[in-house]
């Protein structure tokens, strides 16, 4: 967990992410923004320099996809297409009257957001609701464990994540106390406890020598 900026980013419980949402975040861009990294899994970064014109249509309707340009992903290494999903449809509806003529989150730095900006952002909603341990990137986080909690296929999740390779992925995903406790759990089919062994049970289990005339 992040302490002063430093550690792994918090994975949020769906209690939490109500917190920030519903009384952390005060303006209508701000929880846009970070809608948009929890329903996409997108880095900050991607999600600031997002185009206007690769969310909605020239009617102003949200397209089926959403676009992260290779230029503004980490490392350039391709564009990605994320599905939009009913929620995230809904909260980018609502926001069409705010978005910028280029950028979909407008501000001061280059015409869109700065990465920076969000982060405080982000910082003062959740002391607001104080929980701690947040940062900008805890959204990609739980979105990319909930997926993999959800039993989808780590090669499906690299798709949407962007991830050069499965390994890098992995470092991602957040492995609960609980999980590790049923992984154990599930051992007990194993056991031979209290299972018929044979009509002699366990103590002729051992092998009877055969008698000799002495």
């Amino acid at each position: 967990m992040k302490v002063n900026r430093h550690g792994r980013a918090k994975v949020l419980t769906h209690e939490e992410i109500q917190q920030i949402f519903n009384h952390g975040l005060v303006f209508d861009r701000d929880r846009t923004l970070f809608g948009v990294c929890l329903f996409t899994a997108c880095r900050i970064r991607e999600a600031c320099t997002l185009l206007t014109t690769d969310i909605y249509t020239p009617k102003g309707l949200v397209r089926p996809k959403l676009i992260l340009r290779k230029a503004n992903t980490k490392g350039k290494l391709a564009t990605r297409s994320i599905p939009v999903i009913e929620d995230l449809r809904e909260i980018l509806s609502s926001y069409y009257t705010f978005a910028g003529k280029t950028y979909l989150f407008p501000g001061r730095s280059d015409g869109h957001i700065s990465e920076d900006s969000a982060a405080r952002i982000l910082r003062t909603a959740c002391q607001r609701v104080g929980i701690t341990g947040v940062s900008t990137h805890s959204f990609r986080r739980t979105a990319l464990t909930q997926m993999s909690n959800a039993g989808i296929p780590l090669r499906v999740i690299q798709e949407i994540s962007g991830h050069r390779n499965l390994e890098q992925l992995q470092k991602y995903l957040e492995v609960s106390e609980e999980q590790v406790l049923g992984a154990a759990s599930s051992l007990a089919m194993l056991s031979p406890v209290g299972q018929d062994v044979g009509k002699y049970g366990y103590d002729d289990i051992t092998l009877k020598q055969p008698h000799t005339k002495g």
